[in-house]
């Protein structure tokens, strides 16, 4: 492996990737998917999710709880 892929995380997710690097179990991708909820990508029959994207996705869905 070439020094700059270890410490490059790669763009492209799998919704395996997603689910072991983000915690959303394909079910749930599935769900928000269906419903247009989670930005992704298809390329023929691949699910393909941005890491850039889904980070500021995230960012964008915060819920900030004043206490």
């Amino acid at each position: 492996m070439k020094n700059n892929e270890q410490s490059t995380p790669k763009r492209w997710l799998s919704p395996t990737d997603l689910s072991n690097e983000y915690g959303f179990s394909k079910s749930t991708q599935s769900k928000l998917r269906m419903k247009k909820k989670i930005p992704f990508s298809k390329v023929g029959n691949k699910i393909l999710y941005c890491r850039f994207t889904i980070d500021n996705w995230i960012e964008n869905n915060r819920v900030d709880v004043i206490a």
